[in-house]
């Protein structure tokens, strides 16, 4: 017998049959279009959800109507015009104008040595000798016999002015005599060849001779610098050459004694190494006996100084953008850009051609934390 709750059952096998044989009744590429179907329409939303946020995003940047009462503090400074100017950086050294070593000019044994390193020495001053003491003993022979010649020719001349003698007697006293000055005059200079004379007058650097040392021509014996004529040499790049000429200020630092100088520019050669591809410059010295040749020297040539005071601000607070540069300023409590034309740059600082003028409050500090157009409170 049959029971309600079986026929119940028996209804609910009869629908499942029935889906179940619907299901199994369809075609397996419906199937999959509907899978491709789903997978293109979640990630559709994907897509869409993305631009929703990009937009929602860019909307709060853009409407300030919405933004908090609280805005940004930022700092500012007033823009004014000074003067710009720019450098060349170079290393160089001190040269001496005068500065000379000394050598004997024949070899021989030092007999004497006549200054010490510190002596002040004139031109033409004898520093040293060597051993000419034959050289003199011959000169001394020579003259007993130029005395002698001497008086055998007054003799003929007088003779031969007397009609009194032959022509020949007379020429022969002559040469006899000039022969002997030229003898003697030769033997003079080479006396003096054995003295170590100073060209110049300076003082003495370096003595590195002793008493009965050989000396010969070549060895450096003493060595004489003239203080009064120094100066500063260096080589610049080739690319400068246009930018620098006599006249130009530049600043000297000496390391070595922590000393610094404001000289003018004396010499710029307008010639280019062809090996350095560098020209030289020159910077004399002031008269001071703490400079001394060799001297390591540091160079800041002024290249450039603007005609007038100009705009000048700092090149950290200047952004950029596509193909243009600006900063931002401040301005009834408003953020506004300003884009620049710059000039020139150095040393961290940037001459501005354009675009800013005196007045303009630049923003220094939250520069890079606000945008064109946002409400800002300066600090006090």
């Amino acid at each position: 017998m049959t029971t309600p709750n079986m026929k119940k059952q028996l209804i609910n096998l009869s629908i499942l049959a029935v889906i179940i044989l619907a299901a199994c009744g369809q075609k397996p590429d419906n199937l999959q279009k509907k899978k491709a179907e789903l997978a293109e329409l979640k990630a559709s939303l994907v897509t869409l959800e993305d631009k929703i946020k990009t937009v929602e995003a860019e909307i709060a940047k853009l409407d300030t109507s919405n933004k908090s009462s609280d805005n940004l503090e930022i700092k500012t400074i007033d823009i004014t015009a000074q003067n710009f100017k720019t450098y060349i950086e170079v290393q160089g050294r001190i040269d001496a104008e005068e500065n000379v070593s000394l050598s004997t000019q024949a070899p021989g044994v030092i007999t004497r040595i006549l200054v010490k390193p510190g002596d002040m020495v004139s031109k033409g001053q004898v520093l040293a000798e060597t051993d000419a003491s034959a050289t003199l003993m011959q000169i001394s022979d020579l003259e007993t016999s130029l005395n002698l010649a001497k008086q055998a020719f007054q003799k003929q001349e007088n003779l031969w002015k007397q009609n009194i003698g032959t022509e020949m007697q007379y020429l022969q006293a002559k040469t006899n005599k000039e022969s002997l000055e030229k003898k003697i005059s030769t033997m003079g200079e080479q006396v003096r060849m054995s003295k170590i004379i100073s060209p110049i007058s300076g003082t003495v650097d370096a003595v590195n001779i002793k008493i009965a040392q050989m000396v010969t021509p070549g060895m450096n014996a003493i060595t004489i610098v003239n203080y009064n004529n120094l100066k500063v040499k260096a080589e610049l790049a080739e690319s400068y050459s246009s930018r620098i000429k006599a006249g130009n200020t530049a600043m000297i630092y000496f390391p070595d004694i922590n000393d610094s100088i404001l000289a003018k520019v004396n010499y710029s050669s307008r010639a280019i190494n062809p090996m350095t591809r560098t020209f030289n410059v020159e910077i004399l010295l002031p008269n001071s006996n703490k400079y001394h040749p060799n001297m390591v020297a540091k160079l800041k040539i002024n290249d450039y100084i603007s005609g007038k005071p100009v705009i000048v601000v700092p090149v950290k607070f200047i952004q950029k953008g596509p193909g243009e540069s600006f900063v931002l300023v401040e301005k009834d409590g408003l953020v506004h850009k300003k884009v620049i034309t710059i000039s020139k740059e150095y040393n961290g600082m940037a001459e501005i051609a354009s675009g800013l003028s005196e007045g303009d409050k630049l923003i220094v500090e939250g520069y890079d934390l606000v945008n064109e157009g946002e409400k800002v409170t300066v600090k006090k």
